[in-house]
């Protein structure tokens, strides 16, 4: 007689391997988390023992090393650390020497044109599906759809005689003193600069015509003078920071971008100039396309003319105003981040 042998079912077999599998997971996860938060108490043990060696502009120095280092190795996790910690990345976000020369060759076609056209009413129409919507004695205002979208991307070209180039440069950049001369602002402050190529993150709160809400824009901005090709460039668009959340006070903008270009008719320090605007942004309102559109573009000439203004304000009134024109970028960049004080070693004064 042979021992009987008992089969076990095949139905317990793969539950006892599931069982098995289910523990190996659970031992493993065990196991991430310890390491894990190893890692984050080491990090964090770091973390202080720097803020206890060296200030915080150094500290960001040596963020901002690490975080250049980890992205040419290992891009998508340097970018990942990055965010987690609150590190903005100027080499995603910041405004390229192509965006500017982009602007330049604009004015240029524009010009070029411009100047081969008798009648001005048919000038200016260099890229396709601009149109005219406004026409005054010293500026024009085209528009042309976005694509994708229900919003209009607007330019404006326009000429002053009475100002200098270089004081309605100053005006559109000194934040302190639009503070004075715009009304609608609430909140305009230069929160983050990048000393490598002159880039600064804006905060710019501003009130909206009742009964909107009032909105808030991030906005990183790069200005350049180029003196060989006579011309003043300043370009703008929205960004996200890590040290600005939305919040209830404000409808945050996300999309928004301004490019103005400017060319003296002689000098920077001589009366006269001509300038093209080129703007679009999505104020984010529940009202019809036409409502916006007629808002944006009397707007726009509305604002430049507050801009002149102040522009003769500051002239006629030798108010001080910070002189971007005569900055002169470093010839070695530095890996260096100022945010407490975004205008150290910035503008020098001037008086209009």
């Amino acid at each position: 007689m042979f021992p009987s042998v008992q089969h076990r079912p095949v139905g317990t077999n793969k539950l006892a391997s599931d069982k098995k599998k289910e523990r190996l997971l659970s031992i493993f996860a065990n196991h991430c988390s310890f390491v894990t938060g190893q890692r984050l108490r080491r990090a964090l043990q770091i973390r202080e023992l720097y803020s206890n060696l060296y200030s915080e502009r150094s500290r960001w120095t040596l963020v901002g090393n690490i975080w250049r280092r980890l992205q040419s190795k290992h891009a998508p996790t340097g970018k990942l650390i990055a965010a987690l910690a609150g590190v903005f990345m100027w080499e995603d976000q910041k405004i390229g020497d192509d965006e500017l020369r982009r602007c330049a060759w604009e004015l240029q076609a524009l010009e070029s044109v411009r100047s081969q056209n008798v009648n001005p009413k048919t000038a200016v129409h260099v890229d396709p599906g601009w149109e005219v919507v406004m026409e005054k004695k010293n500026f024009r205002v085209w528009r042309r759809p976005i694509q994708g979208s229900h919003l209009f991307e607007y330019r404006v070209f326009g000429s002053y005689t009475d100002v200098t180039p270089r004081q309605f440069f100053n005006v559109q950049l000194d934040t302190e003193y639009r503070k004075k001369w715009d009304a609608l602002v609430i909140k305009l402050d230069v929160v983050d600069r990048d000393v490598n190529t002159g880039t600064e993150v804006i905060h710019w709160a501003t009130h909206f015509p009742y009964p909107m809400y009032s909105r808030d824009y991030v906005y990183v901005r790069r200005y350049h003078v180029d003196m060989e090709n006579n011309l003043m460039i300043l370009v703008s668009r929205a960004v996200r920071h890590p040290s600005l959340p939305e919040t209830q006070e404000f409808v945050r903008v996300h999309s928004y971008q301004s490019k103005m270009v400017i060319r003296p008719h002689r000098s920077f320090d001589e009366n006269g100039f001509d300038y093209l605007l080129t703007y679009s942004d999505d104020p984010q309102t529940v009202f019809p396309r036409y409502c916006v559109s007629w808002m944006v573009s009397s707007g726009m000439p509305d604002f430049l003319e507050k801009l002149h203004t102040a522009a003769l304000r500051a002239k006629n009134m030798d108010v001080g105003l910070n002189d971007y024109v005569s900055i002169i970028k470093p010839t070695q960049p530095t890996q260096e981040r100022v945010a407490d004080n975004a205008h150290t070693g910035g503008p020098s004064q001037i008086y209009a």
